[in-house]
């Protein structure tokens, strides 16, 4: 039974990647394929398909091999359009390594898009 499906993918890629794997098979759900396409479009993962079970469905997802960690941020903190360079100090090594997730009232954003739409909202997760 799955509580997190967030966090379920997130450990699935971030276990894919560290074995050497060059695809895995995630849960879906509309906020997973929301996080893939930000994922895909910064260049950390390849293309992903989305597969119908039957149930759930799932999502097939080429790795490239450039992530080093991801995971979900729990509690899901709220965060200003002021506050995001504090978060990212928190859970990112570097200033242009990797990027925040955030859930906003335009969809779900990276942590860059977000600053540029001033916009601020909360946090799910972070990948670099």
């Amino acid at each position: 039974m799955r509580h997190d499906i967030l966090s379920d993918v997130f450990t699935i890629i971030r276990n894919a990647e560290s074995v050497g794997k060059s695809s895995c098979i995630t849960p879906a759900s509309n906020l997973v394929r929301d996080i893939l396409k930000i994922m895909q479009k910064n260049g950390y993962i390849g293309s992903f398909e989305y597969i119908d079970d039957g149930k759930g469905g799932k999502f097939k997802i080429e790795l490239i091999g450039k992530i080093n960690k991801c995971g979900v941020i729990r509690p899901r903190l709220p965060v200003r359009k002021d506050e995001i360079i504090n978060y990212e100090k928190r859970f990112l090594p570097s200033v242009n390594i990797g990027f925040l997730l955030l859930t906003t009232s335009k969809g779900v954003m990276d942590h860059r898009q977000a600053k540029k739409e001033k916009i601020g909202g909360h946090l799910l997760g972070y990948i670099y």
